[in-house]
């Protein structure tokens, strides 16, 4: 048989064996991965369908921006809010140009996304909702991430990894925050009491704001082995007073370390706390309670729940860690 025959039907068969591998194993990839892609329902019950694989999203706010950071999308991530600041110092890449900056939280920049032409965009509830209605009126893909509790944020991380081929890394990041929350609530079920906890989310002389039932701290707070001094208030955050501080009389007082995130507390200095009129009956104050936790992990419901939950934990019961 002349050489270059067997030669150029040897190469066409391994053409045709590599191409019907190749389409085999995609073509699996693709039915399930365009299953997920085509039945993207956010927190807000708004389904939303993709054509492909997103390669650049806009991130538009911190709880979303660690999300995806946690699922290994970095490269995927072309635009994150001035107010994202975990697992990266992201102001230090936008000013070397590695990642843009959408502007305010409350207020972003629609040029700027606009220019980056992203074909899936991540973002919160409340304040965002008017910029997310423009945005899906313009054509943009849109997921709406806003969950109520813990079990929300695992749905949520669930939902990006579907949007971004992602599924398995979804899984084990769920299985893994999960496991380190059951640990937690197993160690502090052997506790011998419970400590009351008052969670403070703005404190000035003329105003106090706190957390009810409904707002995430909550089960922050019960899952770490507290019990919130509010949760009969069927409530996210309220408006309260110094005088119903006083009379529940906290074990422990939780104080975010920031200001709303950034520069200093809000609240000054434990001393101030201290000071405040009529607070030095209060048990939290009599006996060290007053507990600095960081402003970031317990007011994000993100990826990160299982560390202010662990950390939580230790403050209420350093005996048992």
């Amino acid at each position: 048989m002349n050489t270059k025959y067997v030669i150029a039907t040897v190469f066409i068969i391994a053409v045709i064996a590599v191409t019907a591998f190749i389409y085999v194993y995609y073509s699996g990839q693709t039915d399930s991965q365009l299953e997920a892609l085509l039945n993207l329902v956010d927190d807000t019950k708004y389904k939303t369908s993709l054509d492909a694989i997103p390669s650049r999203i806009v991130s538009m706010a911190p709880s979303t921006t660690e999300i995806v950071f946690a699922l290994g999308l970095d490269d995927k991530v072309v635009a994150v809010s001035n107010y994202c600041d975990y697992p990266y110092d992201f102001s230090a890449w936008i000013e070397a140009g590695d990642i843009a900056s959408i502007g305010d939280f409350t207020d972003p920049n629609m040029e700027v996304i606009a220019s980056l032409d992203p074909d899936l965009i991540l973002a919160t509830g409340g304040v965002q909702a008017p910029t997310i209605d423009t945005l899906r009126d313009l054509g943009y893909k849109v997921l709406v991430l806003n969950p109520a509790d813990i079990n929300g944020v695992m749905q949520n991380i669930e939902l990006v990894g579907n949007a971004t081929g992602k599924t398995a890394e979804a899984a084990a990041l769920i299985d893994g925050i999960t496991n380190r929350i059951d640990a937690v609530v197993d160690k502090v079920a052997n506790a011998e009491s419970m400590p009351t906890v008052y969670y403070e989310v703005w404190y000035d002389p003329t105003s106090l704001w706190t957390a009810g039932s409904k707002a995430w701290q909550n089960e922050l707070i019960e899952k770490a082995g507290g019990v919130n001094i509010f949760a009969d208030q069927d409530l996210e955050y309220f408006q309260s007073s110094a005088e119903a501080v006083v009379e529940r009389n906290p074990d422990i007082m939780l104080l975010p370390a920031q200001g709303m995130g950034f520069g200093e507390p809000f609240w000054g200095s434990l001393d101030d706390v201290k000071a405040r009129p009529g607070w030095n009956t209060v048990s939290a104050i009599q006996n060290d309670g007053l507990v600095e936790v960081d402003s970031n992990t317990i007011a994000r419901a993100g990826p990160r729940v299982a560390d202010i939950i662990e950390d939580l934990a230790k403050a209420f019961h350093p005996e048992l860690f």
